[in-house]
């Protein structure tokens, strides 16, 4: 778990920016400190909000490195969705024709 990616991260954000950081992520800065210090686990709604409010330099897997299955599999099944071929109004072919 690397945990000091977060606070680096953190720490170069204005206080401000901290906040409205970790409003934007569903906690407080406090608790991101607090869990950074003794390294407690994040929930994965807040590691999700974390990466995605850090544009990806704080993942997921560098947070929660004990769930990398379920990273691995949710980041298998987005690239699925974004490979698929078929147009939206693509029609199936009316066999009775």
């Amino acid at each position: 778990m690397d945990m000091q990616k977060l606070l680096d991260y953190l720490n170069s954000l204005p206080k401000e920016r901290q906040d409205q950081f970790a409003a934007a992520c569903g906690t407080t800065v406090g608790y991101l400190r607090k869990a950074v210090c003794i390294k407690q686990p994040i929930g994965d709604a807040i590691v999700i909000a974390i990466e995605r409010e850090t544009d990806g330099l704080v993942t997921v897997e560098e947070l929660r490195p004990d769930r990398i299955d379920n990273w691995t599999y949710i980041r298998g099944t987005a690239k699925n969705l974004t490979g698929n071929t078929c147009a939206l109004n693509d029609q199936p072919e009316d066999k009775a024709a």
